[in-house]
């Protein structure tokens, strides 16, 4: 089955671009993660501490917009190939269109909320703490649900069809499904905001998966 895809589908390798995807989006968190204080807000920290936060370490901020930006990039290109891929062993499978779905709404999500992080972190902007609230919730909505909801669609979209056929192993399949949940379920977030939990579950081992899925399939 391996052979066939490769010969039907030539394209970039999958676990590469998963790779690539991880680091780049790691790397910008990097900027604006710390283990001591000052940390990066969340959305129940006061306006304040989001105001004082933006002010503080516009450079940080930048950084982590640019390293975000280009995450998208490469989770562009594996969301393109792993749908012909898909295609290729599973033709006329919904599968493959929801994955394409997921994976550049995913790809969107990330381009949008690192524009408006780039946006918060420009000269003047944070002096206004009316505006910086707004574009922090913005920002951290579509980072956050418009992240990992995308991300669950993605992940199912590539499991489903190589479930039925066989493609992966089990262990791996029953991961993607769980995943997929999380991911799906994220959405209460918006009405709920305890199920925030969700999002770094969806994110961290959605990017081992996206990993082990592409050197899986290539």
């Amino acid at each position: 089955m391996q052979t066939t895809i490769k010969a039907k589908h030539q394209g970039p390798h999958l676990g590469v671009m998963a790779i690539i995807y991880m680091i780049l989006f790691i790397a910008g968190l990097s900027f604006v993660s710390s283990f001591s204080p000052p940390y990066f807000p969340e959305p129940s920290a006061p306006a304040s501490a989001i105001l004082s936060y933006f002010q503080q370490h516009s450079h940080d901020v930048l950084m982590c917009a640019f390293f975000q930006f280009c995450s998208a990039i490469p989770l562009g290109i594996f969301t393109a190939t792993v749908a012909g891929r898909l295609n290729v062993f599973a033709p006329g499978a919904a599968g493959s269109n929801i994955a394409l779905f997921g994976g550049f709404l995913n790809a969107f999500s990330l381009t949008l909320s690192s524009m408006i992080l780039w946006v918060m972190a420009y000269q003047g902007i944070a002096a206004d703490g009316n505006i910086i609230r707004t574009l922090y919730y913005l920002m951290f909505v579509i980072g956050g649900v418009g992240y990992s909801v995308p991300m669950g669609l993605l992940i199912a979209g590539i499991t489903l069809p190589c479930h039925f056929k066989g493609v992966l192993p089990k262990w791996l399949t029953v991961a993607g499904l769980a995943l997929a949940a999380i991911g799906l379920l994220s959405s209460f977030y918006l009405i709920f905001p305890p199920f925030l939990i969700l999002i770094p579950l969806t994110r961290f081992p959605g990017f081992v998966w996206l990993i082990l899925a592409g050197f899986k399939l290539n």
